[in-house]
Protein backbone atom coordinates (compact mmCIF):
# COMPACT_ATOMS: atom_id res chain seq x y z
CA UNK A 1 0.00 0.00 0.00
CA UNK A 2 2.59 2.37 0.76
CA UNK A 3 4.22 1.72 -2.73
CA UNK A 4 0.82 2.33 -4.42
CA UNK A 5 -0.14 5.48 -2.67
CA UNK A 6 3.28 7.26 -2.66
CA UNK A 7 5.24 5.64 -5.72
CA UNK A 8 2.63 5.34 -8.11
CA UNK A 9 -0.54 7.30 -7.21
CA UNK A 10 2.20 10.82 -7.76
CA UNK A 11 2.22 9.56 -11.53
CA UNK A 12 -1.78 9.27 -11.46
CA UNK A 13 -2.45 12.61 -9.94
CA UNK A 14 0.47 14.01 -12.06
CA UNK A 15 -1.04 12.88 -15.41
CA UNK A 16 -4.58 13.73 -14.37
CA UNK A 17 -3.00 17.29 -13.51
CA UNK A 18 -1.83 17.94 -16.76
CA UNK A 19 -3.97 15.81 -19.10
CA UNK A 20 -7.31 17.45 -17.49
CA UNK A 21 -5.83 20.47 -17.83
CA UNK A 22 -5.02 20.48 -21.14
CA UNK A 23 -8.19 19.33 -22.29
CA UNK A 24 -10.15 21.71 -20.16
CA UNK A 25 -8.61 24.83 -22.05
CA UNK A 26 -9.38 22.93 -25.06
CA UNK A 27 -12.36 22.44 -24.90
CA UNK A 28 -14.11 24.58 -22.24
CA UNK A 29 -11.37 27.62 -22.49
CA UNK A 30 -14.88 29.89 -21.35
CA UNK A 31 -14.45 28.09 -17.93
CA UNK A 32 -11.13 28.69 -17.32
CA UNK A 33 -11.72 31.56 -14.55
CA UNK A 34 -11.94 31.85 -10.93
CA UNK A 35 -15.32 33.16 -11.10
CA UNK A 36 -15.53 35.90 -9.01
CA UNK A 37 -18.01 37.06 -6.88
CA UNK A 38 -16.84 40.65 -5.60
CA UNK A 39 -20.02 41.91 -7.49
CA UNK A 40 -22.27 39.80 -4.87
CA UNK A 41 -20.45 40.92 -1.97
CA UNK A 42 -16.89 42.75 -1.42
CA UNK A 43 -16.89 42.50 2.45
CA UNK A 44 -14.52 39.76 4.09
CA UNK A 45 -13.27 38.70 -0.14
CA UNK A 46 -10.73 41.53 -0.36
CA UNK A 47 -8.77 40.44 3.39
CA UNK A 48 -9.34 37.05 2.59
CA UNK A 49 -8.30 36.81 -1.03
CA UNK A 50 -5.10 38.47 0.03
CA UNK A 51 -3.80 36.77 2.84
CA UNK A 52 -5.28 33.27 1.45
CA UNK A 53 -3.05 33.86 -1.90
CA UNK A 54 -0.10 35.54 0.29
CA UNK A 55 0.12 32.61 2.35
CA UNK A 56 0.01 30.18 -0.52
CA UNK A 57 2.34 31.27 -2.36
CA UNK A 58 4.93 31.32 0.15
CA UNK A 59 4.24 28.03 0.77
CA UNK A 60 4.07 26.95 -2.71
CA UNK A 61 7.42 28.09 -3.07
CA UNK A 62 9.04 26.58 -0.13
CA UNK A 63 7.85 23.41 -1.03
CA UNK A 64 8.67 23.68 -4.90
CA UNK A 65 12.45 24.71 -3.74
CA UNK A 66 12.71 22.34 0.05
CA UNK A 67 11.41 19.21 -1.81
CA UNK A 68 13.27 19.31 -5.72
CA UNK A 69 16.31 21.18 -4.83
CA UNK A 70 18.49 18.55 -3.92
CA UNK A 71 20.58 18.52 0.01
CA UNK A 72 23.68 18.74 -1.87
CA UNK A 73 23.30 22.03 -3.10
CA UNK A 74 22.09 23.78 0.31
CA UNK A 75 25.44 22.08 2.20
CA UNK A 76 27.57 23.36 -0.90
CA UNK A 77 25.98 26.44 1.00
CA UNK A 78 26.61 25.88 4.30
CA UNK A 79 23.01 24.59 5.02
CA UNK A 80 22.78 21.59 6.98
CA UNK A 81 19.38 19.68 7.38
CA UNK A 82 18.52 20.71 10.34
CA UNK A 83 18.89 24.34 9.38
CA UNK A 84 16.91 23.96 6.48
CA UNK A 85 14.03 21.81 8.42
CA UNK A 86 14.18 24.35 11.31
CA UNK A 87 13.84 27.62 8.16
CA UNK A 88 10.79 25.56 6.55
CA UNK A 89 9.34 24.62 10.20
CA UNK A 90 9.09 28.64 10.67
CA UNK A 91 8.61 30.16 7.47
CA UNK A 92 5.65 28.06 6.76
CA UNK A 93 4.43 27.92 9.62
CA UNK A 94 3.64 32.01 9.83
CA UNK A 95 2.72 31.39 5.42
CA UNK A 96 0.11 28.68 6.62
CA UNK A 97 -1.54 30.62 9.61
CA UNK A 98 -1.83 33.69 7.12
CA UNK A 99 -3.23 31.68 4.69
CA UNK A 100 -5.23 29.83 6.73
CA UNK A 101 -6.81 32.93 8.09
CA UNK A 102 -7.50 34.21 5.12
CA UNK A 103 -9.25 31.03 3.80
CA UNK A 104 -10.96 30.50 6.92
CA UNK A 105 -12.49 34.58 5.82
CA UNK A 106 -13.36 33.40 2.51
CA UNK A 107 -15.09 29.95 3.67
CA UNK A 108 -17.22 31.76 6.09
CA UNK A 109 -18.18 34.36 3.16
CA UNK A 110 -18.80 31.52 0.95
CA UNK A 111 -20.88 29.61 3.22
CA UNK A 112 -22.65 32.27 5.35
CA UNK A 113 -23.40 34.75 2.60
CA UNK A 114 -27.00 33.57 0.91
CA UNK A 115 -26.23 35.15 -2.13
CA UNK A 116 -22.42 33.96 -2.52
CA UNK A 117 -23.53 30.67 -1.40
CA UNK A 118 -26.21 30.69 -4.27
CA UNK A 119 -23.87 31.53 -6.95
CA UNK A 120 -21.17 28.64 -5.86
CA UNK A 121 -21.08 25.19 -6.75
CA UNK A 122 -20.40 22.17 -5.23
CA UNK A 123 -16.69 22.26 -6.40
CA UNK A 124 -15.90 25.88 -5.20
CA UNK A 125 -16.90 25.07 -1.94
CA UNK A 126 -15.61 21.80 -1.79
CA UNK A 127 -12.19 22.62 -3.27
CA UNK A 128 -11.78 26.00 -0.20
CA UNK A 129 -13.04 23.68 1.97
CA UNK A 130 -10.03 20.99 1.10
CA UNK A 131 -7.30 23.46 1.34
CA UNK A 132 -8.76 24.48 4.48
CA UNK A 133 -7.66 21.04 5.62
CA UNK A 134 -4.66 20.83 3.72
CA UNK A 135 -3.58 23.89 5.81
CA UNK A 136 -4.40 22.26 8.95
CA UNK A 137 -2.55 19.14 8.24
CA UNK A 138 0.37 21.53 7.40
CA UNK A 139 0.49 23.29 10.30
CA UNK A 140 -0.14 20.23 12.86
CA UNK A 141 3.00 18.48 10.87
CA UNK A 142 4.94 22.13 11.78
CA UNK A 143 5.70 20.96 15.53
CA UNK A 144 6.48 17.32 14.44
CA UNK A 145 8.95 18.03 12.37
CA UNK A 146 10.69 20.45 14.43
CA UNK A 147 10.51 18.19 17.46
CA UNK A 148 12.65 15.40 14.65
CA UNK A 149 15.48 18.43 14.12
CA UNK A 150 18.12 16.23 14.95
CA UNK A 151 16.89 13.07 13.16
CA UNK A 152 17.38 15.11 9.67
CA UNK A 153 13.75 13.82 8.60
CA UNK A 154 13.35 16.58 5.87
CA UNK A 155 16.20 14.71 3.75
CA UNK A 156 13.79 11.59 3.39
CA UNK A 157 10.60 13.67 2.12
CA UNK A 158 13.25 15.60 -0.61
CA UNK A 159 14.54 12.26 -1.53
CA UNK A 160 10.63 11.19 -2.13
CA UNK A 161 10.17 14.08 -4.28
CA UNK A 162 13.03 14.07 -6.22
CA UNK A 163 12.51 10.28 -6.88
CA UNK A 164 9.32 10.95 -8.03
CA UNK A 165 10.27 13.39 -10.55
CA UNK A 166 13.57 11.01 -11.36
CA UNK A 167 11.49 7.75 -11.83
CA UNK A 168 13.11 5.99 -9.28
CA UNK A 169 11.07 3.21 -8.20
CA UNK A 170 11.67 3.14 -4.96
CA UNK A 171 11.24 6.47 -4.08
CA UNK A 172 8.43 5.67 -1.76
CA UNK A 173 10.44 3.81 0.69
CA UNK A 174 11.64 6.99 2.24
CA UNK A 175 8.04 7.69 3.55
CA UNK A 176 7.27 4.37 4.67
CA UNK A 177 8.09 5.13 8.72
CA UNK A 178 6.92 8.75 8.90
CA UNK A 179 4.45 9.80 10.72
CA UNK A 180 0.95 9.29 9.89
CA UNK A 181 0.09 13.23 9.77
CA UNK A 182 2.90 13.62 7.12
CA UNK A 183 1.42 10.88 4.79
CA UNK A 184 -2.24 12.24 5.31
CA UNK A 185 -0.79 15.95 3.99
CA UNK A 186 0.97 14.03 1.13
CA UNK A 187 -2.06 12.19 0.00
CA UNK A 188 -4.47 14.82 0.30
CA UNK A 189 -1.97 17.29 -1.50
CA UNK A 190 -2.02 14.40 -4.54
CA UNK A 191 -6.01 14.31 -4.11
CA UNK A 192 -6.00 17.90 -4.91
CA UNK A 193 -4.01 17.51 -7.70
CA UNK A 194 -6.48 15.06 -9.30
CA UNK A 195 -9.28 17.41 -8.75
CA UNK A 196 -7.17 20.59 -10.28
CA UNK A 197 -8.40 20.41 -13.87
CA UNK A 198 -12.09 20.28 -12.27
CA UNK A 199 -12.17 23.49 -10.33
CA UNK A 200 -11.25 27.25 -10.29
CA UNK A 201 -8.00 26.52 -9.65
CA UNK A 202 -7.11 25.96 -13.22
CA UNK A 203 -6.86 29.83 -12.93
CA UNK A 204 -3.40 29.33 -11.64
CA UNK A 205 -1.69 28.31 -14.51
CA UNK A 206 -2.55 31.48 -16.18
CA UNK A 207 -2.20 34.13 -13.59
CA UNK A 208 -2.53 37.32 -14.66
CA UNK A 209 1.17 39.26 -13.85
CA UNK A 210 0.30 41.86 -15.49
CA UNK A 211 -2.17 43.18 -13.05
CA UNK A 212 0.40 43.80 -10.81
CA UNK A 213 1.20 46.98 -12.85
CA UNK A 214 -2.16 47.98 -14.59
CA UNK A 215 -2.83 51.51 -14.68
CA UNK A 216 -6.22 51.47 -12.22
CA UNK A 217 -8.96 49.59 -11.67
CA UNK A 218 -11.34 47.37 -13.95
CA UNK A 219 -14.05 49.57 -14.60
CA UNK A 220 -17.43 47.03 -14.71
CA UNK A 221 -20.28 49.70 -14.93
CA UNK A 222 -19.73 53.81 -15.16
CA UNK A 223 -23.09 54.67 -14.64
CA UNK A 224 -26.05 53.12 -13.56
CA UNK A 225 -28.87 51.68 -15.75
CA UNK A 226 -32.24 53.23 -15.85
CA UNK A 227 -34.20 50.78 -16.44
Amino acid sequence: MNQFLFGIFPYIALTVLAVGSIIRYERDPFTWKSKSSQLLRRKQLIMGSVLFHLGVLVIFFGHLFGLLVPMEIYEAMGVTPQAKALAAGIGGGIAGVIALIGGLLLAHRRLMDPRVRATSSFADTGILLLLIVQLILGLISVPISLSKLAEGEVVLFMNWAFGIFTFDPTAASNLEHVNIIFKLHILLGLIIFILFPFTRLVHILSAPLRYLWRPGYQIVRTRKSNA
